[in-house]
């Protein structure tokens, strides 16, 4: 009671405590990760409204203006030279094993060369001269200041590049373009396959760049900057990119657009704390990333930034579609590629924002902070997220702590409770150690207490109860020894002891065992002819030779029905070769039978069948109890006893198959009887010749 007690206590106590604690831990990070989110916020909008202000002033930039118009006129006057033939087998080259080859890796199908190479004469040239003859290689293309072709344009070229080059390395932008107003880009600084196409009816007419060009081309002043999400770029192999794109003009004239290619690095480390996440509050598990509209990232998940091969096989394990972990293993990053279809995710991008704890990207639960992020052209989601069991160890580790403490506050309990046991139960005890000896049949076990209180009576109650017994256990055995004389004369002495052991429902599925029953032809018709005490005289003297066979070959008598007779061998004891006793005392039957007939002048005769298998045995009844057998075995010997012709004896196949080296047996054919199945019979050779069976 005591220990009942104080378990009950201790861990009613544990239950409030922890969860007063994790409550308050939840709290507490959740208050953490929107702190961090918020911070994230800020700061990636900060990013944006810089690059947005960044924008807006270059393209109004004197230098800017004049290399816009210097670039498209340089680039016009190209239109009207002559493309050497080499050039364009350079270009082809060029794109057959370094652009198409890298872009097949990523993109679906099978690029085709025509539909990526430069159509115009300007284009061609200046692919040739700054791509496919660049001796730099691809990434590095932008290092050509000069190819020394005494073009105009590589005059303006020379004189620009350097600063724009400059500006995108200080800045931190993944690339610069200046398009002219039908769409062509007259000068990128990185020098990628985007160079010099027309992105109005280009090979990249459909990209995002197209598409913030566009929004440019369609404004009516200055200040518009136009910013577009993320989708993947064919010049950039397919890898994701963004672009803020916004007009120029001259004047009121305008003459051109600027646009960036928007560096992920930059997105990447605002968010990642420059993969400081520990420092930053974030622990082992705990992330901050961007989700677009289509559900998909905007910044790189950290798990795969620390881990790409245990990213992917958690991917490949919560069932992402194997092309996609494919490409976030090439492109070394999650962004338009990893899925984030969590409730959270979907309450920030319809405008929520809020705590939950939710199973994140990996389907591992978490505690997640999102909200919808500001930025004006994009529509975004941005969450601080960390492990739920990470978040909660320091709750685990108090429920470790309470449950040490819980296990030696219990011991000790368990001291105490013991030492005022062993003085309450004493006398207890010694009844007990008194009642152990009477079940243990000794009747002559006496309680002594000297006290006189409750366990001195239940001591002297005690006393007189076991002389009563002492009384009965006499009569009672005096009465078993004439019951147990009467079961021996009644059943096997197997049997006998089972009963005595007070088993009153005994049933056993026996295998390996063979049956016989045997009739007494002519025995009805004799018994016209004789008084009722001859017949029973000479049948019980028949039964009696019968019975002592069966000890003889170790058979057991299951019973008699007039004239029947009914043996198993194998029942109670197993033999291996109950076949062959049964046989033999068939055999000794019909040869008794025989010399009783010449002693008594008689002209009785067997009728026998055997068969062996597996057979329920059991005793039946309630106040005349019977030992008897059944199942198919049984019935089967039944029938070849009533198929047998007189003198004969009739076996089943079993015993044909397994004694047919011991013994000669005549095929007797099928016994057919009407209802039942067909019936093998085999005779043991020399019993009879002649058989007549019943069809």
């Amino acid at each position: 009671m005591l220990l009942v007690v104080s378990l009950c206590a201790m861990l009613a106590s544990t239950f409030i405590c922890s969860n007063a604690g994790k409550s308050i831990l939840t709290e507490k990070i959740f208050n953490q990760l929107t702190s961090l989110r918020a911070v994230k916020t800020y700061q990636i909008q900060d990013y944006f409204e810089n690059l947005y202000n960044h924008s807006q002033t270059l393209s109004e930039d004197l230098t800017v203006v004049a290399a816009m118009q210097e670039f498209k006129t340089a680039y016009r006057q190209l239109e009207e030279s002559k493309v050497p033939a080499d050039f364009d087998k350079k270009i082809d080259t060029y794109y057959q094993t370094k652009f198409l080859t890298k872009l097949a890796r990523t993109n679906e199908g099978s690029p085709v060369l025509a539909s990526y190479t430069p159509k115009t004469t300007a284009a061609r040239y200046l692919q040739y001269h700054y791509i496919a003859a660049n001796p730099n290689p691809p990434g590095k293309k932008l290092l050509l200041d000069q190819p020394g072709d005494a073009s105009s344009y590589s005059r303006v070229h020379a004189r620009y590049h350097p600063i724009f080059r400059n500006i995108v390395e200080k800045y931190g932008y993944y690339d610069m373009f200046l398009i002219d107003p039908e769409g062509s880009v007259v000068y990128t600084v990185f020098k990628e396959a985007d160079f010099t196409t027309n992105l109005t009816n280009g090979p990249y007419k459909e990209s995002n760049l197209a598409e913030a060009i566009a929004a440019a081309r369609g404004a009516n002043g200055k200040g518009y900057v136009k910013i577009v999400d993320f989708k993947p770029y064919s010049p950039s192999y397919g890898a994701p990119a963004a672009f803020i794109a916004a007009p120029i003009f001259n004047g009121p004239e305008f003459i051109g657009i600027l646009a960036f290619q928007l560096p992920v690095d930059k997105i990447n480390n605002v968010m990642t704390g420059n993969k400081h996440w520990k420092q930053n509050g974030l622990g082992d598990s705990g992330e901050t990333y961007l989700v677009g509209p289509d559900y998909l990232m905007r910044s790189a998940s950290r798990f795969q930034i620390e881990d790409p091969k245990g990213h992917a096989k958690t991917l490949r394990s919560i069932g992402t579609d194997e092309n996609t972990v494919k490409k976030i293993e090439e492109f070394k990053t999650t962004i338009l590629l990893q899925e984030v279809q969590t409730k959270a995710v979907k309450e920030a991008l319809f405008g929520k924002q809020g705590t939950q704890v939710i199973n994140d990207y990996r389907d591992i639960p978490v505690l997640s902070s999102y909200a919808p992020l500001d930025i004006d052209g994009l529509k975004w989601a941005i969450l601080a997220e960390m492990d739920v069991s990470e978040a909660y160890a320091p709750i685990h580790s108090f429920e470790k702590t309470i449950l040490i403490a819980a296990t030696l506050i219990i011991a000790l309990i368990t001291l105490v409770a013991m030492s005022l046991t062993a003085i309450f139960v004493k006398p207890i005890k010694t009844l007990i150690a008194s009642a152990r000896k009477v079940g243990a049949g000794e009747f002559d076990a006496v309680v002594k207490s000297g006290s006189q209180d409750e366990f001195g009576e239940l001591a002297k109650s005690f006393n007189q109860t076991i002389d009563s017994l002492r009384a009965e256990t006499q009569l009672i055995e005096q009465k078993n020894r004439e019951n147990e004389a009467l079961v021996l004369n009644i059943f096997s002495p197997a049997i006998a002891k089972r009963l005595k052991q007070g088993d009153r429902e005994i049933a056993d599925q026996i295998s390996n065992v063979s049956v016989l029953f045997s009739d007494l032809e002519r025995f009805t018709k004799l018994s016209q002819s004789m008084s009722p005490q001859e017949v029973v005289g000479v049948l019980n003297e028949l039964v009696t030779a019968f019975d002592e066979m069966t000890e003889k070959y170790g058979i057991e008598k299951i019973k008699t029905i007039g004239d029947g007779y009914m043996a198993v061998c194998g029942l109670s004891v197993p033999r291996l070769d109950h076949d062959k006793r049964m046989v033999e005392f068939a055999s000794e039957m019909l040869a008794f039978v025989r010399r009783f007939n010449y002693e008594k002048d008689l002209h009785l005769d067997l009728r026998i069948g055997i068969n062996s298998g597996d057979v329920v045995a059991g005793v039946i009844g309630k106040d005349k109890l019977l030992y008897d057998v059944w199942g198919d075995t049984v019935n089967t010997a039944n029938r070849l006893k009533s198929a047998c012709p007189p003198g004969g004896i009739f076996v089943s196949q079993n015993i044909c198959d397994r004694l047919r080296d011991l013994y000669e047996f005549e095929p007797v054919g099928e016994i057919q009887e009407s209802g039942k199945q067909k019936l093998v019979a085999w005779q043991l050779k020399g019993i009879q010749q002649t058989v007549s069976v019943p069809r």
